[in-house]
């Protein structure tokens, strides 16, 4: 009798139990839901619907001062023939190549520098970390002068050095790489920091085990610390290459796009053309194509460069 009323209980048992745990599951999707609800905001409101408004500015004539009037696709023929918006895509990506191999690399090399356990290090640290906490207007005004061909720093010191000076940011052939290298400086603090951390989470004992087995400090540097600084390389090149299609502050303060838009950047032009000349249509449709331009590139850069930990 006791066995058949405990066989009888225990299904009722199970069901409310099944129920309960039903509800249960629905009150922590509903807590998930509530604690991601903010952000979810964020982004629907500040990412999505900035993106979406452009690209329906896109194929609209619109000057901030009438409502939108449709055209279509017009926009974005108009760009394919437009030479300044072609040189401007020209002038981005050879000030990506210019800076971004050459910013990493001297990154990690800084990183490597300041990973070392001796007095003083953390005075070498914040120093070469200092310009990025530093404004870039103000940085970009001390360039000014440094680049300055009269009275500059960098020429006085080439002049006594005997070496040719140059005309720096006035000369279309010296303007993109004054920038590159003050840009270079900029962020190579920045992403120094963030090379050390890869390299303090490589374990110390496969140093002491290469040490041992006999290899040098370059044999443990491209046999252990390149290939474990994989997955920090591809995120620091990755996200330096698309910081560097973005550029627009340097052009804007040092050059203004000149001379002879040498330093002209997709950026820049988008807007020249939304707050100067108020074409907010072309503007919107230039961002577009530098959305994708940008999409494009970075899945190139996936495919590409390898980011998973291996061992040669």
């Amino acid at each position: 009798m006791s066995v058949a009323t405990s066989s009888a209980i225990r299904p009722r048992r199970a069901a409310r139990t099944g129920r309960w745990g039903q509800g249960y599951m629905r009150e922590r999707r509903l807590a998930a839901l509530l604690f991601v609800l903010p952000s979810l905001l964020f982004l629907a409101v500040f990412v999505v619907y900035p993106i979406v408004n452009a690209f329906y500015l896109s194929l609209h004539r619109y000057n901030l001062l009438e409502p939108p009037v449709w055209n279509g696709l017009g926009r974005y023929q108009l760009l394919l023939e437009d030479a300044r918006f072609l040189k401007a895509l020209g002038n981005t990506f050879l000030f990506a190549v210019m800076t971004v191999p050459l910013g990493t690399v001297i990154s990690l090399l800084l990183a490597v520098l300041i990973n070392q356990s001796i007095r003083g290090i953390y005075f070498f640290r914040t120093a070469y970390y200092l310009p990025v906490v530093t404004s870039f207007v103000a940085v970009s005004f001390i360039w000014l002068w440094i680049y300055e061909p009269q009275f500059g720093v960098l020429n006085q010191l080439l002049e006594k050095m005997g070496l040719p000076t140059f005309a720096w940011l006035r000369d279309p052939n010296t303007a993109m790489l004054s920038i590159a290298i003050l840009s270079i400086w900029k962020n190579a603090g920045y992403n120094m920091i963030i090379f050390l951390a890869g390299l303090q989470g490589i374990p110390d004992y496969l140093y002491e085990a290469a040490e041992i087995d006999g290899a040098g400090a370059t044999q443990r540097f491209w046999y252990i610390t390149l290939p474990l600084l994989s997955p920090t390389t591809f995120f620091v090149f990755v996200v330096y290459f698309i910081g560097a299609l973005q550029m627009f502050t340097q052009s804007w303060i040092l050059t203004q796009g000149g001379p002879l838009d040498s330093t002209l950047t997709v950026v820049y032009l988008i807007y020249q053309n939304g707050f100067e000349f108020l074409k907010m249509g072309s503007a919107a449709a230039m961002s577009v194509v530098l959305f994708v331009f940008i999409s494009i590139v970075t899945y190139i850069n996936t495919r590409i460069v390898r980011y998973d930990t291996h061992y040669n």
